[in-house]
Parts: structure tokens; C-alpha cells; sequence
């Protein structure tokens, strides 16, 4: 065993034997994200490297502390990428090279691609974990017909630490799309907006992200509209006049950007460095509702972004607003996640995550339980209870 993986391990042995709470840290980029931090850092970001590439098999198997941004430069070195398009949050805007693969996986959060390349979860084929029991167990494999009976590997996805520490994780990779092009409409609302994006998801186009974002005013039911088109040249080319044309139809103004302006615009949407995200006030929280694509406009009072085809919508809210953001959520089938708190006492109290429902909530603590039976990984990370 490697010397950092030897001194990890001892020091969750170590707190298994005294009940200390260990807080699973490498770059800190999602320190904001879940409740209230607690127990000793469990500093994990020297446990870094790519243990093994192989573009022809389209997998790659990296150590949880090696950072989002070596493993994208070696997959960009042989035109291949993470389809999912992971947020590679700083601990500010201009830094965005704390993120690590074992945040990301643990995190379980994906990037404007999400609606149409699949998740996090669908691209994870293995993990290696220690427990909270010091022991080191292996789940899935390289290859998805690897996997068999519960896939506990992708069960690590999203799981915020909480069962365990990452410390290998086997990814599949993809082949960046050959064509690519962006176009935007401005002077749309949202639900014309997303009854376009609904019409478009059954035809055969080659949407790959789309983004409505409402204008400098908040009282304006108008925004504007971004569609990134990917995949064979002749398939993202026939496609972008027919878009236009249903675009200029409605009444907007539509026009195609040039690649080079628009591709830090979506990397920015990606990372939460629009201008956006930077809070209109001190007392409004960063709320994030996940909701089916289909789901209608939503009637509420808030600046807001819609990406995913409408099925993620960012709103900044007070923390007053809990109960009807959550009531408007669960109507059309989804939930509200508080995703960043205000700077306020009263953030302490307030459960992040939509609760769980009983039955639910009974396999989240039975699931603790057998990873963690003394509780020590990430205490209340995503339940005050848990």
C-alpha cells in the first residue's frame, strides 16, 4: 500500500477507535454545497494521479484527489472528454482548479451537457472506497458488462462522502463531438422558450445544452435563449437554419455566435461565473430546482436561469421563500435544494436538501449504517439528521 493511501487509512482507524467526525477534503471547491461542515479535515487532495488511460477503450482510472483539470488535459491530448461536462467550482470566480474527480463524483453534479449526454452516474464504472471500517473495497470494474447485482459504484455518486472515502475511480470517456455551434434569441419568454426546446427534443437535431436566462430585470418576462448544437458536421450545419427559422418565427432575434465568443460563455454557465450567480443581495440564496424537462414555466417572483431543456432552474431567493419554492417544486414532480446560502445565522437551520420521504429516508440511514456504522464520515453533510 502507497504511503498517502497507509496514512489516509490509519487515520480513519484512528477515528473509528475514538468516534472522532472526519470532514473528506481535497480542493474545498464545494465546501459551500450540503449543510453545515463538521468533524476533522481529512485532507485526501496529495492522493492524486491517473493510474491507467486507454483511449482506444474510451476509460480512464484516476486517483479522487487528482484534479479536474489534469485529468481534462489528458483527455483533450487525444480529442476526448467528459461528456457531462463536470463544474470545476473555485473557491472564487477566477479560480476554478480546486475541483477534484472525487469531489465531482461525490457531488454528483453535471454541466449545461446534462440533458442530452446523461449524468455523472452514467459514466461511472467503478470505484474503490475505504469504509468506515478502515477497510478498502472495490465496486464495478472498467467495463460497464463488469457490472453485476447492485451497482454500488454509481451509489457513491452524489452520496456528498458520507459512506466512505473515495480513492479510485474508473470513468468511461468520449470522443469530442466534430462540429459544434451556438446560437442565441433574444426576446423570448420562458414558457415560449421551453415549448420550443420541448417541440425540438423529438426531432432529430443535434441539441446538446441549451440556456434561457431572464433579463437585467427581474420584472421582464423576457430573456434570452442559447442552444449549443454537437455532432457530425453535416447534422450540427442542416441544423442550425431550420433552429433559426423557428426561432425568428416566434418573434425573436436570433443569430449564430462565433465558437470562440461563445465557448467561455458556456464553460462560465458550467462554473457559476456568469454574472448570474453573483447574488443580486446578501440576503438571497442560490436555489436550484430540478424538475422534469417537460415541467411548464413555474410562477414565481425570482431572477432566474433555466438549463437542461427545463429540467434544472436556478432562482435566487430568501431563505423566507423555503416553503413556496419547495410546494411550487413538488407540484410538477421535482425539488427545491437550497445550493448556496446566504451569510446568515439563520442558513444554519434550514434543511439544504428537498427531504426525504420516509421510506427513502429509511434506506439513506440503513445505507449509512452499513458503510459507516459509527457515523464518522461526513456527519449531517446532507441531512441534519444523517
Amino acid at each position: 500500500m502507497d504511503s498517502e493511501l497507509r496514512r489516509i487509512t490509519e487515520r480513519v482507524r484512528a477515528a473509528l477507535t475514538h468516534g472522532t467526525a472526519l470532514r473528506i477534503r481535497a480542493g474545498g471547491s464545494k465546501d459551500f454545497y450540503g449543510q453545515s461542515l463538521q468533524g476533522e479535515v481529512l485532507d485526501v487532495s496529495a492522493w492524486r494521479g491517473i493510474v491507467s488511460y486507454e483511449p482506444s477503450e474510451l476509460v480512464v482510472t484516476v486517483r479522487a484527489g487528482t484534479t479536474l483539470q489534469e485529468l481534462q488535459a489528458a483527455l483533450a491530448e487525444k480529442g476526448q472528454h467528459l461528456a457531462f461536462e463536470p463544474p470545476c467550482f473555485g473557491r472564487d470566480a477566477a479560480d476554478v482548479s480546486a475541483a477534484t474527480c472525487g469531489g465531482m463524483v461525490a457531488a454528483g453534479l453535471s454541466g449545461p451537457a446534462r440533458a442530452s449526454a446523461g449524468a455523472v452516474r452514467e459514466f461511472v464504472l467503478g470505484v474503490t472506497l475505504l469504509n468506515g471500517r478502515a477497510e478498502l473495497l472495490t465496486f464495478g470494474g472498467q467495463v460497464i458488462k463488469n457490472v453485476a447485482g447492485y451497482d454500488v459504484s454509481r451509489l457513491m455518486v452524489g452520496a456528498m462522502g458520507t459512506l466512505g472515502v473515495l480513492t479510485e475511480i474508473s470513468l468511461k470517456v468520449l470522443p469530442r463531438a466534430p462540429a459544434e455551434a451556438t446560437l442565441m434569441c433574444a426576446g423570448l419568454d420562458q414558457q415560449t422558450a421551453l415549448s420550443l426546446l420541448h417541440r425540438w427534443g423529438a426531432q432529430p437535431l443535434p441539441l446538446n445544452a441549451s440556456c434561457w436566462l431572464m433579463e437585467t430585470s427581474a420584472a421582464s418576462p423576457r430573456g434570452h435563449l442559447y442552444l449549443r448544437l454537437r455532432g457530425a458536421a453535416a447534422a450540427v450545419e442542416a441544423a442550425c437554419p431550420r433552429m433559426l427559422a423557428d426561432l425568428q418565427a416566434l418573434g425573436g432575434e436570433a443569430a449564430r455566435m462565433d465558437n470562440a465568443q461563445a465557448a467561455p460563455d458556456w464553460n462560465a454557465c458550467r462554473d457559476q461565473t456568469l454574472p448570474f450567480f453573483r447574488a443580486p443581495a446578501p440576503e438571497l440564496g442560490l436555489w436550484r430546482l430540478s424538475v422534469p424537462q417537460t415541467a411548464p414555466a413555474l410562477d414565481l417572483p425570482f431572477p432566474t436561469l433555466v438549463e437542461w431543456h427545463g429540467g434544472q432552474r436556478w432562482l435566487w431567493a430568501p431563505l423566507s421563500a423555503l416553503g413556496q419554492l419547495r410546494q411550487c417544486a413538488a407540484a410538477v414532480g421535482g425539488t427545491a435544494t437550497l445550493f448556496r446560502a446566504p451569510t446568515s445565522a439563520d442558513a444554519e437551520a434550514i434543511q439544504r436538501f428537498s427531504p426525504l420521504q420516509s421510506a427513502l429516508g429509511r434506506i439513506h440511514k440503513q445505507l449509512k449504517h452499513e458503510f459507516d456504522p459509527a457515523g464518522i464520515f461526513n456527519r449531517g453533510r446532507m441531512y441534519i439528521d444523517l
